[in-house]
């Protein structure tokens, strides 16, 4: 899995992949291939946050737990489904909160995020597999380790930028972001349908919270239309 990341990405993480529990999650990977067992996404894709949002480019991470695990959702990026697939319920609750957040937003059609991603927006789960048909499968296999140095490394290293922490588990993650830094932490009930029916996102506005923030910084606010 070394050198498939984006060269900075690379710099910064590069090793992790010489680190014990990295040999173990490869072993479980290569099990569950030898099982049969289908995963998401495919491989080509379980680095695409970070290949599409190089290090130095990101202003703004959206935390997500797991990956999709129907067949052609996931394509490694939090939230985001392939274009020409049915947007989940998650989110069209988050294009909902846009379409009364952002002035002029649509509501789109496609699933597909990878405009955020270009411009800067961290769509990183905690998990980056995931076995077909069975969510939570491949958690507590290493891939957090990974993922919770990705958000230590730009938290410690970076100035500036805007975490999105949606539901308990994202919110645990406050725990990795240093304080001095001058980040905003944006918190808020998850955006699924079980979630949402207790209160708190919608209304929450945490894209023109982001917006604002990054002009603060002098930084170019989000596109949030896909």
């Amino acid at each position: 899995m070394a050198g498939e990341l984006e060269p900075g990405w690379n710099t910064e993480l590069g090793d992790e992949f010489s680190k014990p529990y990295m040999a173990e999650l490869k072993k479980f990977l290569v099990q569950e291939k030898a099982a049969g067992n289908v995963t998401y996404p495919k491989n080509k894709e379980i680095f695409n946050a970070f290949n599409i949002t190089p290090f130095d480019k990101v202003k703004v991470v959206i935390i997500g737990q797991d990956p999709y695990h129907g067949p052609d959702q996931a394509h490694g990026l939090s939230f985001s489904v392939r274009a020409g697939v049915t947007p989940p319920p998650s989110l069209k609750n988050i294009y909902k909160e846009l379409s009364t957040d952002i002035a002029g937003f649509k509501i789109p059609q496609t699933g597909d995020l990878t405009k955020w991603a270009e411009q800067g927006v961290l769509l990183l789960n905690a998990t980056l597999t995931v076995r077909a048909a069975t969510a939570g499968s491949h958690q507590k296999k290493g891939w957090e380790k990974f993922t919770d140095a990705a958000i230590k490394k730009l938290s410690d290293d970076r100035k500036g930028l805007v975490f999105i922490l949606w539901g308990a588990y994202a919110q645990s993650k406050s725990a990795l972001i240093n304080p001095d830094n001058n980040h905003l932490i944006i918190k808020s009930t998850h955006p699924s349908p079980l979630a949402v029916s207790h209160g708190g996102f919608f209304g929450s506005k945490p894209f023109s919270k982001t917006n604002d923030f990054l002009i603060e910084q002098g930084k170019e606010p989000i596109d949030w239309q896909v």
